[in-house]
C-alpha cells in the first residue's frame, strides 16, 4: 500500500506519561514516522499549532480535560489535523461518537505494535481506522444513522459535483486512502487533499466519514 514518502508526524496527546513514553518508543522505532512531540490535554491545541502534526493520538479518559473537549477544538482549527482517539476501553458507543465529532480513528492502546504502527499509516495516508472488535458495527450504525439534515442555502448536492469529486467521493466512501485514491485516478496526493476539502465545503460536512456517509446514504435511496 502506497504512502507519502515524508515521514509521518505525529503528536502523542495522554495524561499518563508512561502512555507517552510507550508510544513515542513504538512509533519513533518505525520507519517513516516521527513523533514531533508528546503533551498533555490542556497543552494539545498549543502543541498541534506549533508542531503542525498531520496526525493527533487523543487520549479519551483524561481528567485535566476530556479528549473529546480537545477534540471539537481541534476540529475547529484553521487547518486542522487527523485525530484519532486513544482509549484502554473497547466501547462502541465511544467509536459511534467519535466518528460523528470528526474524528478520523479510534485505536485500542492494546493493539499489537505492528498494528498500531500501520494504523498510524493509514490515518495520516487519508484513511479511517478503528481497531476495537466492535468497530465495523459502529461503522455502520454511523453511516446509518447519520441524519439527513435540510440542505442550507449555498450548500450543493452530489448533482452539483463535478465528475472528478464524485469519483473521489465513491472512492472515499469505498474505504481507499488519499495516496490510493491517488494512484487509482492518476492524480496527486494533494490533488487529491484538494478534492476533498471542495467536497466538504460543497456538502457541508466536517470529516471524511461523513462525506462517507453521504455517498453511502445517497445510494441507498
Amino acid at each position: 500500500m502506497p504512502y507519502d514518502l515524508r515521514p509521518v508526524r505525529v503528536l502523542v496527546v495522554d495524561d499518563e506519561a508512561l502512555v507517552r513514553t510507550a508510544l513515542q518508543q513504538v512509533l519513533g522505532s518505525a520507519g517513516g514516522v516521527t513523533v514531533v512531540g508528546t503533551c498533555d490535554g490542556p497543552d494539545a491545541v498549543d502543541a498541534v499549532r506549533d508542531l503542525a502534526p498531520d496526525l493527533v493520538l487523543l487520549d479519551i479518559d483524561m481528567p485535566s480535560v476530556p479528549g473529546f473537549d480537545v477534540l471539537r477544538t481541534l476540529r475547529g482549527l484553521p487547518r486542522p489535523p487527523a485525530v484519532a482517539m486513544l482509549t484502554a476501553l473497547d466501547t462502541a458507543d465511544h467509536v459511534e461518537r467519535a466518528l460523528r465529532e470528526g474524528a478520523a480513528g479510534f485505536l485500542l492502546k492494546t493493539t499489537d505494535p505492528r498494528v498500531f504502527v500501520e494504523a498510524v499509516r493509514l490515518l495520516a495516508a487519508g484513511g479511517v481506522v478503528c481497531t476495537p472488535p466492535g468497530s465495523a458495527e459502529a461503522l455502520s450504525r454511523y453511516a446509518a444513522s447519520a441524519p439527513v439534515s435540510p440542505v442550507p442555502d449555498g450548500v450543493e448536492t452530489l448533482d452539483d459535483l463535478t465528475a472528478r469529486e464524485r469519483d473521489v467521493l465513491a472512492l472515499i466512501a469505498a474505504g481507499l486512502s488519499n495516496a490510493d485514491i491517488a494512484a487509482h485516478l492518476g492524480m496527486g496526493v494533494t490533488t487529491v487533499k484538494t478534492h476533498i476539502g471542495a467536497l466538504k465545503r460543497k456538502l457541508a460536512v466536517g470529516s471524511r466519514v461523513a462525506l462517507a456517509s453521504v455517498m453511502h446514504r445517497s445510494a441507498a435511496r
